[in-house]
């Protein structure tokens, strides 16, 4: 919406003191001539903007332009600040107005507070988006249109139509009645009940979403947390599950503890490696885990397994025999 760009155009001014229109431009995701037409609207409005000529010039607002927001300590606006670079708004299509919103927490900021706050967040970093190994943690993507008409279902309390690819299956429409939203790892899910039963949708699978008139079946109060864990532990309990022994070098511990369903038994060896008994979601789970350990771990049961990381070790080393 304009007035929020030209809010925002406002705060990123106060900000920085002076911008030129193309950097305006690539801030607000418009093109310089919107941002011509939005300077002389706030001119025109009253808003003390001027322009400076030069190499250096740009756009500013007059000195003492600004409100203040009271009762906010710098330690309140830390956490603000912190929570906000978080990406789990970018999993429900929030990220533009998070950011938003966290400009003008920053611009509110009485002036003994501003730059203490700010300085102090930018020393912190919450979820990069490559780990040490430098490998990319790529968030899910999900369209703003299908975000913002699930959110409008959730809050509302009403059903929602989606339109929903299922793993190896054509996308379907289904009517459901929304709970609430969880996001992991930069991947959104929708909690909801359809007939009465749970269901539990990944919302980078949803093509298409409408949010309809009619009322949500559903509690007036919900605890968000209980009812994921819940359908966790049934998650964990379907498929084709298998439980494995193996023998684990103690600095790869939380390697297979991480990927493993559950661990149902543990206890140390006479030479200090782990011995544990653990639950995979099906036999493939299980070989992928137990081949990333490498030399760090040893299956011991079923047979079934260990014949297939022997075939595996196998057919890798006959690709790389030297030659004669």
């Amino acid at each position: 919406m304009r007035a929020d760009r030209l809010v925002s155009l406002v705060l990123l001014l106060r900000q920085h003191g002076r911008l030129s229109a193309n950097a305006l431009a690539r801030e607000l995701e418009v093109s310089t001539r919107t941002v011509l037409r939005d300077i002389e609207a706030l001119s025109a409005a009253g808003v003390p903007v001027y322009a400076e000529r030069g190499r250096h010039g740009g756009f500013a607002l007059l000195p003492g332009f600004r409100t203040e927001l009271t009762g906010l300590n710098a330690d309140e606006a830390l956490a603000l600040l912190v929570a906000g670079s978080r990406r789990g708004a970018q999993a429900f299509g929030l990220g533009s107005a998070l950011a938003s919103a966290m400009l003008k927490v920053v611009d509110a900021l009485p002036e003994s507070y501003r730059d203490t706050a700010a300085g102090a967040a930018e020393r912190l970093l919450i979820d990069p988006e490559t780990d040490l190994l430098s490998r990319r943690l790529v968030a899910e993507e999900v369209p703003d249109a299908i975000a913002a008409e699930v959110l409008r279902a959730v809050f509302a309390g009403h059903k929602l139509q989606i339109q929903y690819a299922a793993v190896d299956q054509t996308p379907k429409w289904r009517t459901v009645d929304p709970i609430g939203l969880v996001t992991i790892r930069d991947r959104g899910y929708l909690l909801a009940t359809r007939s009465g039963a749970d269901r539990t949708y990944r919302l980078s699978r949803i093509s298409a979403a409408k949010e309809l008139d009619e009322p949500a079946q559903r509690p007036d109060r919900v605890d968000l947390d209980r009812a994921w864990q819940e359908r966790s532990t049934r998650f964990r309990a379907g498929g084709d599950q298998v439980t494995v022994r193996v023998r684990v070098h103690p600095a790869r511990r939380e390697d297979l503890v991480g990927t493993a369903l559950a661990v149902l038994t543990e206890e140390a060896d006479a030479d200090g490696w782990l011995r544990l008994e653990v639950t995979f979601q099906d036999p493939r789970h299980a070989v992928w885990a137990l081949w990333q350990l490498a030399m760090s771990a040893e299956a011991l049961a079923p047979q079934w397994l260990r014949d297939s990381l022997r075939d595996r070790a196998t057919a890798i080393a006959t690709r790389y025999e030297v030659s004669s």
